[in-house]
């Protein structure tokens, strides 16, 4: 059964810096493009991040850019979410998602496989 799992997420001061983690089982993420998105309490899950299944194409969210890195290591079936220079307004419930395809959806409900989340608190 195709699965992801989130993992890192955490409580840090404003301007610190988590890693996240999201590991596949069931599957080889070689051929899947993999997205990060977020929802916090009251809002709408939104798109954070999206590396396609190569590698060679990332897209960020403007509210992350210059903040947030997306990488991936098919090796390890794992995809990473470098966050530093957290802001408050970056708490949220952080998912992984997998749709089925090498490429980068622009809508989330193209997205077929989700984690379960991971909480991201930013707070002094």
């Amino acid at each position: 059964q195709l699965q992801l799992v989130e993992s890192g997420g955490g409580l840090v001061q404003p301007g610190g810096s988590l890693r996240l983690s999201c590991a596949a089982s069931g599957f080889t993420l070689d051929y899947y493009a993999i997205g990060w998105f977020r929802q916090a309490p009251g809002k709408e899950r939104e798109g954070v991040s999206c590396i396609s299944a190569s590698g060679g194409i990332t897209n960020y969210a403007d509210s992350v850019k210059g903040r947030f890195t997306i990488s991936r290591d098919n090796a390890k079936n794992t995809v990473y979410l470098q966050m530093n220079r957290l802001k408050p307004e970056d708490t949220a419930i952080y998912y992984c998602a997998a749709p089925d395809g090498s490429v980068c959806p622009k809508r989330k409900e193209a997205y077929d496989y989700w984690g379960q989340g991971t909480q991201v608190t930013v707070s002094s």
